[in-house]
């Protein structure tokens, strides 16, 4: 007789993880199988972040981003002292180096008292004595930011996923997806063969494939997934002492992209990026990454064009940069004049996952799609990493509910 799981959950992601982790806890006598396609966990948007616990500065408040992110700094951090995984609480600051940055850090500084999140405002004077290497007219200092290894983070729920009784199915690639009134039916390749698992409820946590895996099902949405990549440098060694704090400039407000800063990451280097450029393949971590199927799903969405359009500009800008090594450099020296070109060496790129609307309009929070017997993360925007012990609380919640009937809502 053929099994059927309880609960089948597409993606070993963080969030995927994070969701199986603790479903199983809550349900112990059930059976919970995680499908992901690589042979290990965290290979996309979790294993190219920049390691940040953030605090949750820049998000509006009573969104999910704001509610998430807060509860997510301490979840994460006591997970990590519970399993030994390093976390350094470096802080963060926030560099204005002209008058308008002045105006739009004002604003921050004001959304973080919003947020009672524990900042303080620098002058000039007071930015030179915290950061020697660092130049501006003023800076926020975020106390509670952190960083870790969200990979090592996503490893150990795994673990404790599996000693749980939860089952992890690698190098299984999701092809097709079929809804019946009592079970889930999921088609896939497992190492090239073809294998099928029945459920009688499923989770996609699928990141950059979240709006193919909705489809599968038929379920009507009017997002689809556009990647940008993020591109980054890391600095020659004997800069990774440079800074104290992260160092990240104030951000365009209109933008969900945070600017270049420079990262102190737990192994104790420093990384320089990202910038933003549009991606064509939605898993191409290299300089060049071309996809036909990617490429002609971007084309054909409206989305796509008006979205570029609205930020053509900006995105030509960022297109220079990532060809042109010294206008990349210029973004940092606007900080932290000492960096030359030949610091910059390489680094992995990441990509981002955003779900744009058919309108054009970028999604900034997050956005969940249902059926009778499925739950689905269309978007999960930074701080996802930090955040995803509350988010994996919060689908558990909505599995709970088991909503009845096809709808998406954010």
């Amino acid at each position: 007789m053929e099994k059927v799981y309880d609960y089948i959950i597409v993606g070993g992601g963080i969030i995927g993880i994070s969701t199986a982790w603790q479903l199983q806890q809550r349900n112990p006598d059930k059976t919970i199988l995680v499908l992901e396609k690589e042979n290990g966990l965290s290979q996309h948007q979790t294993g190219h972040n920049s390691g940040v616990i953030h605090a949750g500065v820049y998000y509006a408040p009573g969104s999910l981003k704001a509610e998430f992110c807060k509860a997510g700094v301490d979840a994460t951090i006591n997970f990590c002292k519970k399993h030994d995984i390093p976390v350094e609480n470096c802080g963060k600051l926030l560099v204005a180096t002209n008058l308008l940055e002045m105006e739009r850090m004002q604003a921050l500084y004001e959304r973080c008292t919003a947020n009672a999140i524990e900042v303080e405002l620098l002058t000039a004077e007071q930015l030179k004595e915290a950061e020697a290497n660092i130049v501006g007219l003023g800076a926020i200092r975020v106390k509670t930011t952190s960083i870790v290894n969200y990979r090592r983070v996503t490893e150990k729920m795994a673990e404790e996923f599996v000693d749980a009784g939860g089952e992890l199915s690698m190098q299984t690639e999701v092809t097709g997806i079929t809804e019946s009134p009592l079970t889930v039916t999921v088609q896939a390749l497992r190492r090239g063969q073809p294998v099928s698992f029945k459920s009688h409820f499923l989770v996609s946590c699928s990141g950059l494939m979240a709006d193919r895996v909705t489809k599968m099902l038929g379920i009507e949405t009017d997002f689809q997934i556009i990647p940008y990549r993020g591109e980054y440098y890391r600095l020659s060694a004997k800069h990774n002492q440079v800074v104290n704090h992260l160092i990240y400039p104030i951000p365009d407000p209109e933008l969900p992209f945070l600017g270049v800063h420079l990262t102190r990451m737990i192994d104790g280097s420093v990384t320089v990026g990202p910038n933003a450029v549009q991606g064509w393949k939605r898993e191409g971590y290299g300089k060049i990454n071309i996809d036909l199927k990617d490429i002609w799903d971007m084309l054909r969405f409206p989305g796509f064009w008006k979205a570029t359009l609205a930020n053509l500009k900006k995105g030509l800008i960022e297109t220079r940069n990532s060809w042109w090594k010294p206008g990349y450099l210029k973004l940092v020296n606007k900080y932290c004049p000492m960096i030359r070109l030949e610091d910059l060496e390489p680094y992995p790129a990441g990509i981002r996952a955003q779900a744009v609307l058919k309108d054009g309009t970028l999604i900034h929070d997050f956005l969940f799609a249902e059926s009778k017997r499925s739950l689905h993360v269309c978007n999960a925007p930074s701080p996802a990493a930090t955040s995803a012990i509350p988010i994996g609380n919060h689908i558990c919640d909505k599995i709970d509910e088991r909503q009845p009937v096809n709808r998406i809502s954010a």
